[in-house]
């Protein structure tokens, strides 16, 4: 069941049963594991499949010609990819695993099938593309304008609210599998900046950060190093209007 994308998207809107259900279908397609690191899809692709990301966290990202990286967006479980990128000829862009991930792969005519039944779904679907093109501004300010704590205070912030949401959060814990390099990649800090600005956070007592498991010691206070304000996230039902009445 996807029942982290349904819990993500009634965030946005109440959902009926036959919107639950459509959705659970979705689930129910191919599904595919990917190896840590492997390749999910390589720019110059021809897509195929929407990718609903069950389990596991993944990347978009871009390769220059010198071997550098940028990410672009980080996928954890509930997340959803590219709902229309049937109309591209080609992948402008790569995704990869970042850990080990199970990957739905949604064909066109299922997904049109599934939204043509359940307007619903697409609207709230489509709500989730608006919170993914706000992440994308947020994180354009987030390189152009943070310097280096208030760039990974932000970050940590961001993933740690999507988690939360999809309830991937316990006791202020939860899975944080980044490395210090892919966090690096993030935020166009080097490993060594990235390195000296946990270890300030740490010291800070705003966080811990130890094999792979983020404890958030101090929310408000974290948010306030980062100047983050969740509400580009969209997560408090704003499309109550669209609300099923079952």
């Amino acid at each position: 069941m996807p029942h982290k994308l349904i819990r993500k998207l009634e965030h946005f809107t109440r959902l009926a049963s036959d919107d639950r259900a459509a959705l659970e279908a979705l689930a129910q397609h191919r599904q595919r594991v990917y190896r840590a690191r492997e390749t999910i899809i390589n720019e110059g692709d021809k897509p195929e499949v929407v990718n609903l990301f069950l389990d596991g966290w993944a990347c978009r990202y871009k390769d220059l010609e010198n071997g550098k990286r940028q990410i672009m967006s980080i996928f954890v479980p509930g997340d959803i990819c590219d709902l229309n990128i049937f109309i591209l000829k080609y992948m402008d862009h790569s995704i990869a695993a970042l850990t080990s991930v199970t990957v739905v792969e949604i064909s066109r005519d299922a997904f049109e099938r599934a939204i043509a039944r359940c307007p619903r779904v697409m609207q709230a679907l489509w709500w989730d593309t608006l919170v993914t093109v706000a992440v994308q501004r947020e994180w354009t300010m987030n390189v152009g304008q943070r310097d280096a704590r208030e760039r990974i205070s932000h970050l940590i912030c961001e993933l740690y609210t999507r988690l939360d949401c999809v309830g991937l959060v316990t006791d202020g814990a939860c899975l944080f599998p980044l490395t210090q390099s892919e966090l690096g990649e993030a935020t166009g800090l080097t490993p060594v900046s990235v390195n000296r600005v946990l270890q300030d956070l740490r010291r800070s007592n705003l966080i811990q950060l130890h094999d792979s498991r983020l404890r958030i010691l101090d929310l408000p206070g974290l948010q306030q190093a980062a100047m983050f304000n969740p509400n580009y996230l969209h997560l408090d039902q704003e499309g109550s209007h669209l609300a099923a009445n079952t």
